[in-house]
């Protein structure tokens, strides 16, 4: 289970402390799916990166099942969101050097290692459509080809929390819709915790919770 208690988040500025996120609380259990929606500024992408122990908050709590990751050390959360959670971004981030199954498969060279691994990068690059591309490398595929290869890159190591930040952003209308039909069928099949940032009213509305933020503060 994830459970964000209370979490606010703050920065200095010369005109002041800036508040990003005001006591938000939030929990998903394994099968959820949510879309936060909400104007650019609003603290949804700094949501995120706390729920996924890449930003700590100023005060407040994050638990995935029983691991508070603000309490680990450098080297444990980086395994931690390793094994843990995978983030589909706005940018797919994919390696331009390295092929389609190579980018797929960065997760697995570091942490515990899994002698399955190939053969699970092959069955997720199957399903979302791109087992003709395995040996292409980013620069040969079109945007949406891209972000499939990111969706299976996040979910590579079965993590418990999928965490998308605007995945569907730089695509067409008609692509972020087969996008976002890829996600929501991966994330039955491997029953994830699944939270996702838009803007998209058409893509937020396909979550089973549908949540907003304004100025911080968010509404369940």
């Amino acid at each position: 289970m994830l459970e964000a208690t209370n979490l606010s988040k703050s920065y200095p500025s010369p005109a002041g402390e800036l508040v990003v996120l005001r006591d938000v609380s939030l929990s998903l259990e394994p099968g959820d799916s949510a879309s936060v929606m909400g104007p650019s500024g609003s603290g949804k992408s700094t949501l995120l990166y706390i729920l996924g122990g890449l930003e700590p908050p100023t005060s407040g709590t994050v638990m995935l099942d029983a691991t508070n990751p603000y309490t680990l050390s450098p080297a444990s959360l980086a395994a931690f969101r390793n094994r843990d959670i995978g983030f589909v971004l706005q940018d797919h981030c994919l390696l331009p050097q390295c092929t389609v199954l190579e980018n797929v498969l960065v997760p697995t060279l570091v942490g515990e290692r899994d002698d399955d691994a190939p053969v699970l990068a092959r069955m997720l690059l199957d399903q979302v459509g791109l087992a003709d591309r395995l040996h292409h490398r980013p620069g040969e595929l079109s945007g949406g080809e891209k972000q499939r290869a990111a969706i299976a890159r996040a979910l590579v190591r079965h993590p418990r929390l999928v965490l998308c930040d605007e995945p569907t952003g730089n695509l067409d209308a008609d692509t972020a819709a087969l996008v976002t039909d890829l996600i929501l069928k991966l994330h039955t099949q491997q029953h994830t915790m699944l939270l996702v940032v838009t803007h998209s009213e058409t893509v937020g509305a396909r979550f089973d919770r549908r949540w907003t933020m304004s100025r911080g503060a968010l509404t369940v």
